[in-house]
């Protein structure tokens, strides 16, 4: 998730030969437009007639520096893209995904996340991979869904993850396999609550330093064609997580359940309905502070739009979003979204759960690579508590 108003766009797009043309690119007889496109109109170049990318062609890459202003970062730069690719020419193969990112804000945080989405031997083993090195300051608001904003704590820490899985194909569209999971935290300080009532933090358990070791068991049903920009199909991934208490502080476990589904709701099929249950429980044991689940901390740092990042956080963490998402222009380059979603956290030490937290907007979609069918997301949400911001991607939200 990246929060912000877009400067300025530059893409990249030299790996694929942008001078061939065919029919491909074309939707109902008109033919489809990217960013890509209208800069090369800009320069005086052909617009490429090349249309969406298949097994066998040349991996695309599309890249887009931006400056903004967010709610966690306030004016930041950034540097983000993805690379889309096949490793086999066979019809129907999934597409492989990596997404990657530089940022720099003016709250001098720095961070540099990796995703990888990977596909090996016709489809056969998945290859997921989350790897993020963060300077970031950022503040808490207590545990719970009902912690008011004006508990707002700063803190500021340094954080490494890696996460790395292997799925094998147990059947069509069903992985299941094995995957290794660390978070470690260090440099971590909290500059207390205004009011000088000792924070939830502080109350939960202070370190300067903490590291979570994982041995994790990942379940995976995807029948989406593009992860980038699905159109149909389900995507249900269940990852279970123990922490041995050899390798830890303290022994703990959790288990995340992540469920999307994407309904065409038009005739041509471009205008979907998509559905996301993100659930995030802690099992058993108590993990760190900083690892408890919370608010934009899923996989992508999606979930919440209205709301800053770490806003709420607790033992369990609920969450459900829609969004309804529409063309506006027939060549495909502009489209448009509204969404609404909500969210609540258990106490602690409990497991009730306290307030449900609603959200709601919408946002534009700008074609930034026809190819790959890579949009950068731009996207207004108002939560409660007067809680709002402006959320940028490369890719949609989920």
């Amino acid at each position: 998730m990246f929060t912000g108003t877009m400067a300025q766009s530059v893409v990249s797009d030299s790996m694929h030969g942008l001078l061939q043309a065919d029919t491909t690119a074309k939707f109902n007889g008109i033919q489809q437009r990217d960013l890509v496109d209208y800069s090369r109109i800009w320069f005086g170049l052909k617009p490429s007639g090349k249309g969406e990318l298949r097994p066998g062609d040349k991996p695309i890459l599309s890249v887009l520096p931006a400056a903004g202003y967010t709610l966690q970062t306030r004016l930041a730069f950034i540097l983000t893209g993805n690379l889309a690719f096949y490793l086999t020419k066979n019809k129907g193969s999934k597409l492989s995904v990596i997404n990657s990112s530089i940022v720099y804000s003016q709250n001098k945080q720095f961070f540099i996340p990796v995703q990888a989405n990977i596909w090996l031997l016709n489809d056969r083993i998945n290859l997921l991979g989350d790897w993020r090195y963060m300077k970031y300051p950022q503040s808490t608001f207590g545990l719970g869904s009902n912690a008011p904003v004006e508990n707002e704590n700063p803190m500021d820490y340094q954080y490494f993850r890696f996460y790395q899985y292997m799925l094998y194909r147990v059947t069509k569209n069903v992985y299941a396999g094995p995957g290794f999971q660390l978070d470690d935290r260090w440099k971590i300080s909290e500059e207390g609550l205004a009011s000088n009532v000792p924070s939830d933090y502080a109350v939960y358990g202070a370190a300067s330093k903490t590291v979570s070791k994982g041995i994790a068991f990942n379940f995976l049903y995807d029948s989406r064609k593009n992860p980038i920009n699905a159109s149909n199909g389900l995507f249900a991934n269940i990852i279970f997580r123990q922490n041995p208490a050899a390798w830890n502080t303290a022994k703990w476990s959790s288990v995340i359940a992540d469920v999307k589904k994407y309904i065409p709701v038009s005739a041509n099929k471009k205008n979907i309905l998509a559905l996301w249950s993100y659930n995030w429980l802690i099992l058993s044991g108590k993990p760190p502070y900083l690892d408890l689940p919370s608010t934009g901390w899923d996989n992508y740092n999606n979930s919440g739009r209205g709301y800053i990042q770490g806003r709420f956080r607790g033992k369990h963490f609920y969450y459900a979003e829609a969004e309804y998402r529409f063309r506006i222009t027939q060549n495909g380059f502009l489209g448009g979204v509204v969404f609404a979603n909500a969210q609540s956290v258990s106490e602690l030490p409990g497991n009730q759960l306290q307030r449900i937290q609603p959200a709601a907007g919408g946002g534009i979609r700008l074609k930034l690579n026809k190819k790959s069918d890579t949009n950068v997301s731009i996207d207004y949400g108002i939560g409660a508590q007067g809680s709002k911001g402006l959320f940028v991607n490369i890719g949609e939200v989920f």
